[in-house]
């Protein structure tokens, strides 16, 4: 399954482009090369390849290094980015016939920031129709496979992203998240997936689902290689009033438990929290508010196309975009005002604790194509354990936490704003 990235850390690949031991050129001949395998094209990681621009942007890292112009640990790493996030001169098709042919004109503003940071753009990555899933397998691309099962779901929305970087074609990816698609890939995928607070990353340039709860996120092998991208991209961590406990195991956390989930999934994540105290905290009514805010919002921004050209829709996203306008408006307007006392609620858990632990999905993978399993509908239970944290707008990181017969398991953690790096500290103690 692995590329030539698999195992291999931003800071390995920094060490290795400062000493002379490679170039930007070279990796990014190796992202090319993994990404060109038989195995990897069934995976449908990659719907747009920039070789041209990205040799260019290659060849200028490099010849910035040589010169003493050193960008910080993104100069020179080859870099995936999401096909609803715009690249000046590239597709952005949104997985969708709607835009079919849809050339951007502008960087989106997170696309610019990875520019200024060094890396190398090396093409986009596919996505569930307009991101309006969690399961992946839902585009006019076809689905992106997962590379533990090839018949099982990659998650979604930002599933090319999170494959690229599992299958090792790439180090690091750029994905969004409206209720968990940086989080839901990366669980089912087995790697790290990080969704900064709400703001923290600019979405413009960004194609919107719930601009309420849109966040544009980051993948990488490891926690810590999510840390390096995103202070990279957003400047040096903010201080922590209230740092992890040392003489705590591990700190201060707080285990949220499911209301439903996989028992298996469940003992695999709680296992890495033995010591820390069940607190209750309602997520079943979190996502009715998620639900509420997003269905008015998605409907607002294709009502034009859905009455236009419903055809051009993949059927599963038409089906949802019409529901969604069922929704009323009063439920709208209600649904913020139960977001202020949820609000004030975690608030007060996070006085106590330093982080909520809970799985990151109530299952593993499930099959490509399944609508329905133990836990529900897919749609709504694939966004179950994290869409409160967009509700919310907090920061929250999943990281690999085992397997499950055979398939991956993520360990989600969240804290509040500010205290980032609390989540990444933890996530070395549970990987070191």
């Amino acid at each position: 399954m692995g590329g030539f990235f698999t195992g291999r850390t931003l800071a390995d690949l920094g060490r290795d482009l400062r000493s002379g031991d490679a170039s930007a050129a070279g990796l990014l001949a190796h992202a090319f090369a993994s990404i060109g395998t038989e195995a990897n094209a069934e995976l449908n990681a990659f719907v747009t390849l920039d070789r041209e621009g990205a040799e260019a942007a290659a060849k200028w890292a490099d010849e910035e290094l040589a010169s003493g112009i050193d960008r910080g640990p993104l100069h020179g790493i080859p870099v995936a980015v999401k096909d609803i996030i715009d690249v000046a001169g590239l597709p952005t098709g949104m997985g969708s016939a709607h835009f079919t042919g849809h050339v951007a004109e502008t960087d989106a503003a997170c696309v610019t920031m990875l520019r200024d940071a060094g890396a190398v753009i090396v093409g986009k990555t596919g996505t569930h129709e307009f991101a309006y899933g969690g399961s992946g397998d839902v585009s006019v691309n076809g689905p992106v496979r997962n590379p533990h099962d090839r018949e099982r779901m990659s998650g979604g929305s930002s599933s090319g992203s999170a494959v690229a970087v599992a299958a090792g074609m790439v180090p690091l990816a750029l994905g969004t998240d409206t209720g968990g698609s940086v989080r839901i890939p990366a669980a089912f995928c087995g790697i790290a997936g990080f969704k900064p607070p709400f703001g923290a990353i600019p979405t413009e340039g960004v194609f919107p689902l719930s601009p309420s709860f849109d966040h544009v996120g980051v993948l990488a092998g490891s926690a810590d290689d999510c840390r390096i991208a995103y202070h990279a991209l957003t400047g040096p961590a903010e201080a922590v009033p209230s740092p992890v406990d040392d003489s705590a195991p591990h700190g201060r956390v707080a285990w949220i438990e499911p209301e439903t989930a996989d028992p298996d999934v469940v003992r695999t994540v709680r296992a890495l929290f033995p010591d820390a105290p069940a607190e209750p905290l309602g997520l079943f009514e979190l996502r009715r508010i998620f639900r509420a805010i997003q269905d008015c919002e998605a409907y607002e921004i294709h009502a034009e196309r859905v009455a236009a050209a419903p055809e051009l829709y993949q059927p599963p996203t038409l089906e949802r975009l019409e529901q969604a306008a069922r929704t009323p408006g009063w439920r709208y307007l209600r649904a913020f005002r139960e977001r202020d006392g949820f609000a004030r609620q975690v608030a007060g858990l996070l006085d106590r604790y330093d982080l909520l632990a809970l799985p990151t999905m109530l299952m593993t993978a499930p099959k490509i194509g399944e609508t329905e399993g133990p836990f529900g509908r897919h749609a709504p239970a694939l966004v179950a354990l994290t869409c409160a944290w967009n509700v919310l707008g907090l920061p929250a990181l999943s990281v690999p936490a085992g397997t499950v017969g055979g398939l991956p398991v993520g360990a989600q953690l969240v804290t509040r704003r500010g205290a980032e790096s609390l989540l990444f500290d933890m996530a070395a103690r549970l990987t070191g």
